[in-house]
């Protein structure tokens, strides 16, 4: 019995550790979003501005070399207001690009003002969007490392306090965090994300100490 109350007690001497583990990557899925409009005093004058700039737009991706799947309509909107008696319609439509092709989608956001050159209205949050879509095939690689890191910092601890580490008592993965590299990017349209990619993961784990 006085044994096994040694043993026991011994049980009880533990470390808790965070390891971590970061990962550079690059995008793999752009997505943009074109959101513009069109006004007039009648709904047909509208209707025909907005479907001149739809053309337009298509004409400037067909010309960088996309195809035409890779532009698809996402949604419209009429809306229509009078002031002094005179009505003004609105007409809004967006479209949304969507492709794995990243070089090809950085090209496109460098020359969107020549769509504002053409006279398309971009509304503002026509942003470009990029996608890490690879996460699960680099889980298990990051995890272990994360679990190496909590290992050495435990290693350290055990040094420095005249103990040896021993088995995993308990273990805790943290969430998937995937950032921009180089932190927020500031900007105008189709510039608010970057197909730079940072990838972090934590895990607790906490080692008997022998």
């Amino acid at each position: 019995m006085g044994d096994g109350l040694v043993r026991m007690k011994q049980s009880d001497r533990a470390v808790t550790v965070r390891g971590l583990a970061e990962r550079e990557v690059t995008a793999d899925l752009a997505t943009w979003t074109i959101s513009y409009s069109a006004k007039a005093g009648d709904l047909q004058s509208a209707q025909a501005d907005l479907d001149a700039d739809t053309r337009a737009i298509r004409a400037f991706f067909t010309e960088l070399g996309f195809k035409g799947d890779d532009l698809q309509p996402t949604g419209a909107n009429v809306s229509q207001y009078s002031e002094n008696g005179v009505p003004t319609y609105t007409v809004k439509q967006r479209l949304s690009l969507r492709t794995t092709d990243i070089g090809k989608a950085q090209a496109a956001v460098k020359r969107q003002f020549d769509l504002v050159k053409q006279g398309v209205e971009l509304e503002e949050g026509s942003g470009m969007s990029y996608t890490y879509t690879k996460l699960n095939a680099i889980k298990p690689e990051m995890v272990a490392d994360a679990t190496k890191d909590a290992r050495k910092a435990a290693e350290q601890f055990a040094k420095d306090s005249g103990t040896d580490v021993g088995s995993i008592k308990s273990a805790t993965q943290g969430y998937f965090e995937v950032t921009s590299r180089d932190g927020d990017a500031t900007g105008g349209w189709g510039v608010s994300d970057t197909p730079y990619k940072k990838v972090r993961v934590v895990t607790t784990v906490e080692y008997y100490l022998d």
